[in-house]
């Protein structure tokens, strides 16, 4: 077996599992998606227009949990195509939360605009990293870790997120586990539950 093999399939695997990890590197200036045959419509059609998303100006709609969000990504702004970003708005009513989460494409680092935010994130070994942040400070959540906010303060609050993935994804844990269809005796056991306190779960988180 030649010496040197051993060290070359380092190399492969490393460059492997970089490339795989995050959005690729784009080949052009940008991409601006066709709705003809074409990928990418072309460049010289663009205009500044394309850059321009101007839907995060005003906070969203509030949920039960009082938290409004208005996200920026290549779905709703083409733009990000290929660029390997996005961004969202989080509003925060007084006691609001952004119940516990992770995205499984991207690293996200908020930014807290207004107010004071309880926030923080489990690592693979269950410690917790989490403070109150207040406005002008920043937090990041890494790749793939579960986190969370509240707002502890006494006004409404908002972050503004931006993450290294033009479709970083949103896994909401509640919503995975009671709102999948997962086997009720799973769940019986896993939390100890019974079927009635399942079903109530199940009927809050079900998808809408």
């Amino acid at each position: 077996m030649c010496p040197k093999l051993p060290l070359l399939l380092v190399f492969f695997l490393y460059y492997a599992i970089t490339s795989l990890g995050s959005d690729p590197d784009p080949v052009q200036d940008f991409c601006i998606p066709s709705t003809g045959i074409a990928a990418c419509k072309n460049s010289s059609a663009a205009t500044v227009e394309d850059f321009v998303f101007s839907g995060i100006k005003f906070q969203g709609k509030f949920s039960e949990t009082g938290l409004a969000t208005t996200s920026v990504n290549v779905n709703i702004f083409p733009g990000l195509n290929t660029l390997g970003m996005s961004f969202v708005r989080a509003d925060f009513e007084v006691g609001g939360i952004n119940m516990p989460h992770f995205h499984p494409r991207a690293t996200e680092i908020a930014f807290v605009l207004e107010g004071k935010i309880y926030s923080g994130f489990v690592d693979t070994e269950n410690r917790i990293f989490a403070k109150v942040i207040e406005k002008g400070e920043v937090m990041v959540f890494p790749k793939g870790l579960l986190h969370f906010q509240m707002n502890v303060g006494d006004m409404p609050a908002t972050i503004l997120g931006s993450f290294d993935s033009q479709n970083p994804g949103l896994v909401r844990i509640p919503n995975a586990v009671f709102g999948s269809g997962i086997e009720e005796k799973l769940l019986e056991k896993a939390f100890g539950l019974n079927s009635k306190e399942i079903a109530k779960l199940r009927k809050r988180f079900a998808p809408h």
